[in-house]
């Protein structure tokens, strides 16, 4: 099972937690009280440079006929698309913006450059994701509906296919999501699956429509004579947008250290409990200036996924400060290389596609999937005798955990859990393996015994035929 509490997983007590609830609370509210102009100044930039490379892209392909023209083009429209997805459609749809109270640019009335409608992802994403962050049976974006992505979703045969699904999946993105979030959208209406006629479907059409219209009609048409080499620079560009998409989105989601919970863990969840669910379920990319303006600031997914809603540009100041609080309560701030992280989600698709027989681990200690019983008969240090002990003896449960270092005074959580547990796995694995090696020459030397044995025997008994030949 993945995660069912967090108390126990994360070597917290509920105290620590809502004391951490409270030091999250605070950075909200100081972002909150220091927004103003130079918020307002980099998003209203952020739009007109958008704007403006997206027309020196329409107008470079009017001579997409010549293969520099296409190539240029393409490339600044694709850049543009990636922009208004990542930096702009995505998080001014969050309400990162309505502060401003500018009706162009709020969640409310921006209609981004996708296939689906803006409302129907706002309502399927900011409630179903960002509310029920990775918890099997309430995040709908946990596997998107059609990749197994923990191994506490059983097996079936159809996932043998989904290698080729995720890539289908990354060149299809935007339809994708689209996809999905129309399905949630009717399922959270209460729409029966046959009325074609529903609200929801009208909408799903009426944007597919606009899009489709916009990008393979109305602006190749726009090109005279160079329509289809046009037609294919937007495609193409979709496709760019798409794949940076995809990528971005896994790499929050999907590698090593990006946690799964059960429904049991919503049971009377605090709010210093939802945001440690925040904190434990995402994981971060390690970017640039450039790279972080490209994904929309998703490089600091973790910060996203705590604060969804407070502007994008503050997201590197306020990481410092997450993990300033990583480091006091111990916890793990996940995070690697793009690369390394999209890889470990890769390894995830490729191997849970697999049936569970073939995998060495379970769902409590697997990398992409564990729970607090990835500690269960691990041999962690003992709690020592102190006045206060027996308030501990319900928080750690069979775990006796040490709180608080004794020689630094540092508080003990997670990620000192996770360090000793490895250490303890592999002196674990090490002890076992001696075992084996000893259990296993003393039963070559019970076989070499036993083989002298039986020489011997054999000896005597040819040693008695000899005796009686003779006689």
């Amino acid at each position: 099972m993945a995660i069912t509490d967090i108390k126990a997983f994360a070597h917290l007590t509920a105290s620590d937690i809502e004391t951490l609830g409270q030091e999250l609370d605070s950075i909200r509210r100081s972002v909150e009280l220091s927004r103003g102009e130079r918020d307002a100044k980099y998003i209203r930039r952020t739009i007109a440079a958008q704007r403006g490379l997206e027309v020196l892209a329409r107008a470079v392909l009017f001579g997409s006929r010549n293969r520099w023209a296409w190539l240029t083009g393409t490339a600044m429209l694709s850049v543009a698309k990636i922009i208004e997805n990542m930096e702009l459609g995505h998080n001014i749809s969050h309400g990162q913006w309505d502060w401003m109270n500018d009706p162009e640019i709020h969640s409310g009335t921006w209609e981004w450059d996708m296939t689906g409608p803006s409302a129907q992802w706002r309502r399927a994403h900011n409630y179903s994701h960002h509310t029920y962050t990775n918890v099997l049976g309430k995040d709908e974006d946990l596997g998107f509906g059609i990749l197994r992505m923990t191994r506490d979703e059983q097996w079936r045969p159809i996932h043998l296919v989904q290698p080729l699904a995720n890539i289908l999946l990354a060149a299809t993105f935007e339809w994708g999501i689209a996809l999905h979030d129309w399905s949630i959208e009717k399922e959270l209406s209460g729409v029966p699956p046959k009325e074609l006629m529903s609200e929801p479907n009208k909408e799903f059409a009426r944007k597919i429509t606009r899009q489709v219209a916009k990008d393979f009609l109305f602006y190749p048409a726009l090109t005279g004579p160079a329509f289809w080499s046009t037609l294919k620079a937007n495609a193409t560009a979709n496709l760019v947008r798409n794949l940076w998409a995809y990528a971005v989105i896994f790499c929050g989601h999907f590698p090593d250290g990006a946690e799964k919970f059960t429904i049991e863990q919503l049971e009377g969840e605090t709010s210093g409990e939802w945001y440690l669910r925040q904190m434990l379920g995402s994981a971060n990319f390690k970017a640039g200036p450039a790279m972080a303006f490209m994904s929309g600031n998703l490089c600091y997914q973790i910060e996203h996924h705590l604060f969804p809603d407070l502007p994008s540009n503050r997201y590197p100041e306020i990481a410092v400060r997450v993990r300033e609080l990583c480091d006091k309560y111990d916890l793990p701030y996940t995070t690697g290389s793009l690369g390394k992280q999209y890889l470990l989600a890769f390894r995830t698709i490729h191997k849970l596609a697999l049936p569970d027989r073939f995998l060495k681990r379970t769902a409590d200690d697997a990398p992409e999937t564990s729970s607090e019983r990835k500690f269960a008969g691990i041999s962690l240090p003992a709690m020592p005798s102190m006045p206060n002990a027996e308030r501990w003896a319900d928080k750690w449960h069979e775990t006796h955990w040490l709180p608080v270092d004794p020689e630094t005074g540092q508080r003990r959580g997670l990620r000192s859990a996770l360090t000793e547990a490895k250490v303890a796995l592999r002196e674990k694995a090490r002890h076992e393996k001696e075992v084996l090696r000893e259990a296993k020459l003393a039963l070559q030397e019970k076989a070499r015994q036993e083989k002298a044995t039986l020489q011997r025997k054999a000896a005597r008994e040819r040693a008695i035929r000899r005796i009686r030949r003779r006689k």
